[in-house]
């Protein structure tokens, strides 16, 4: 069992860690729960690959971490999860550039947006928190392989309690688009994601583990009118009596723990909420993982259905 909690920053996580040697990749790095990780783990000695669509936004998140962490060891890479054509350039860039990852955090994601396509056609939020991230996680595994951790994170949410993946018509091709039931699906992605990689890649000592941050106030709400974060409010207060916004330290401290927890050594595809490895419960409105989201069939079906779509190739 873990001795932490709800509560904890990153900075109890990762107390007496050491770091030092090790590359640690994040998306979604400019900003948020990226940004605070990317900080809590250079603190530790940790390398950080900062990845983020926009250079400038890198930047500054780059001059705001060594703010507090002078010595930080950063660079940066420009990716666009939402165009396959970017995600191969920038890939081929960090293979030239650095020699491993010892950690991934799949961090980028965006939430509740209006119906649009990423640069290949499909519906947003699931081309972008899952496919997007599939393509990318592909295209960097000869680094990872390389890596001594060989820790994969993917962001995931309790959103995943708002829908399965619907193998049939994933990009809301011929039903009406719900931005929830979108979100949702994607969620639920991420975590069969991190269920494949275990299945495929344990046995070279590659696990990976799918992580719900908590309510954290960042922008991955920028899409939401006042009328939607009124409604979702309201959905999760009438849920959970108990409900509290975690502090962005907060949020990210459970892709700390993943990421480094000496308890989770050699064990993998889980989903890890409040610094535990959480229980499947399909009744719980507040809490554990829903066992669709586990299922092996529907994992290896996800990933079939991601090498169509994108074309990624992981390593056989």
């Amino acid at each position: 069992m873990s001795k932490f909690g709800w509560g904890s920053t990153t900075d109890d996580v990762l107390e007496g860690k050491d770091l030092s040697g090790m590359t640690v990749f994040i998306t979604g790095a400019n900003s948020g729960l990226g940004q605070e990780t990317a900080r809590a783990m250079a603190a530790k000695g940790a390398h950080v690959v900062m990845a983020g669509r926009d250079q400038t936004k890198l930047d500054e998140a780059v001059a705001a971490i060594r703010g507090t962490v002078p010595d930080a060891a950063l660079d940066t890479l420009t990716v666009d999860l939402g165009s396959l054509e970017n995600i191969r350039a920038a890939t081929s860039r960090a293979r030239q550039r650095f020699e491993k990852i010892d950690i991934l955090i799949n961090n980028a994601g965006v939430m509740a947006t209006p119906f649009v396509h990423t640069a290949d056609g499909f519906e947003r939020q699931f081309g972008t928190n899952h496919l997007g991230h599939f393509a990318l996680t592909a295209e960097l595994m000869p680094l990872i392989e390389r890596g001594s951790a060989k820790r994969i994170v993917n962001l995931s949410s309790r959103g995943h309690f708002m829908g399965t993946v619907d193998f049939d018509d994933p990009n809301f091709a011929r039903r009406p688009y719900d931005p929830w039931a979108s979100y949702g699906q994607s969620k639920t992605a991420n975590v069969l994601f991190s269920v494949g990689l275990e299945e495929r890649y344990a046995v070279l000592g590659i696990h990976a583990y799918a992580v719900h941050p908590g309510g954290i106030e960042t922008n991955l709400g920028r899409y939401m009118t006042q009328e939607m974060r009124e409604a979702l409010l309201a959905r999760v207060t009438t849920s959970d009596s108990g409900f509290a916004w975690k502090t962005i330290p907060q949020g990210a401290a459970t892709s700390c723990w993943a990421a480094t927890a000496d308890e989770l050594e050699g064990r993998g595809g889980v989903y890890c909420e409040d610094c535990h490895v959480a229980p499947v419960d399909d009744e719980s409105t507040v809490a554990g993982v829903r066992s669709y989201a586990l299922n092996r069939s529907s994992a290896d079906r996800l990933w079939k259905l991601s090498e169509e779509l994108t074309g990624a190739k992981f390593p056989s």
